[in-house]
């Protein structure tokens, strides 16, 4: 779909009746939460929804990691939610660990349970999620990866995360464009990032120092990625938007063979098994999943971000803000 939605393809403008069709539906659902003809669920602590307008991956996860890790300087015990996609346990809500198996909790829960620390609670049900992460956990904030479109969750806050390569596409509604709701949503967030540059006056976050782990032991001591540099390498992506990983491979430096999956794939040995002896990096999402099949060939890539400090303080301000609104309730 990148050509439809990301190009100039004419093919969107036939599919426009049926983004029309797609925006009554949506915009009917919606008002019927503003109007409390749908019940909107609201919690004792607050609820922050980091999420998109688009589909596909934007660099919520690695925004949502950065986030659970300031609001612990700020003396939060945060908590998680998220929608478990891809996963197949046979009942939800699920707690998840870092030891979980990610064929039934799916990959990211598992991946925000490793890199967060967190309590991580995952289902379709996001209501069920919060209020089974607060009866069993002892935390004072929750944080939702993704769930803008989940309005029966209430939330305190909303930021929205933009890929800054590939922006809002060509700005039509699914199935014409990527596009889940139109761009004025944008204005009634309370905070919009961009995952690489995108508009001027949108603040940016950016990635730090990105380092690389063998599969086979994740405890040994992460290596830069620069270090890698001038070597040719397979690069694994079962992600979003995979040119976003490729690019920063060899902005570091590295030659790279490109190997493109399915968003949430979920990875057989064979797939990775190459008939050569280059070294295999994949991104920390991919590793979660391939981490049974690993070799000493295989490595993951942890990305890490930091958002620009004109994003912190406004975060910092409005987590004031909500602070002073749960003391006062």
């Amino acid at each position: 779909m990148n050509s439809l939605w990301y190009g100039s393809n004419p093919l969107a403008w036939l599919l426009l009746p049926f983004s029309l069709l797609f925006w009554g539906v949506s915009s009917l659902r919606r008002l019927m939460y503003v109007l409390h003809l749908k019940k909107v669920h609201r919690f004792p602590v607050p609820v922050i929804v980091v999420g998109n307008i688009t589909v596909g991956g934007t660099g919520k996860t690695p925004l949502v990691v950065w986030m659970c890790e300031h609001l612990a300087q700020q003396g939060y015990k945060s908590g998680v939610v998220a929608r478990g996609y891809g996963g197949k346990a046979s009942h939800w809500p699920q707690q998840v660990r870092p030891d979980s198996d990610p064929v039934m909790a799916g990959d990211e829960a598992v991946l925000l349970a490793r890199l967060t620390g967190c309590p991580v609670c995952v289902g379709p049900d996001r209501p069920a999620a919060v209020r089974e992460l607060l009866e069993y956990t002892d935390c004072d904030i929750v944080v939702s990866d993704d769930g803008l479109q989940h309005y029966a969750m209430g939330r305190d806050m909303e930021i929205v995360v933009v890929d800054g390569d590939r922006g809002l596409g060509n700005e039509f509604l699914l199935p014409a464009g990527p596009l889940r709701e139109l761009p004025g949503r944008l204005r009634q967030a309370d905070l919009v990032i961009s995952a690489g540059p995108w508009w001027d006056a949108i603040p940016v976050t950016r990635i730090d120092d990105p380092v690389v782990l063998p599969l086979l032991d994740l405890s040994e001591e992460p290596q830069p990625l620069t270090r890698a540099s001038g070597e040719k390498v397979h690069a694994v992506a079962g992600v979003g938007n995979p040119r976003r990983f490729f690019a920063l491979l060899e902005q570091c430096g590295l030659e790279i063979v490109p190997h493109v999956f399915p968003d949430h794939y979920q990875y057989r040995r064979e797939d990775l098994a190459f008939d050569d002896q280059l070294p295999v990096l994949m991104t920390e999402k991919d590793a979660v999943k391939y981490a049974r099949f690993a070799t000493e060939r295989h490595w993951l890539v942890r990305i890490s971000v930091i958002p620009d400090e004109t994003f912190i303080n406004q975060f910092d301000e409005l987590l004031q803000g909500l602070k002073h609104g749960q003391e006062t309730a």
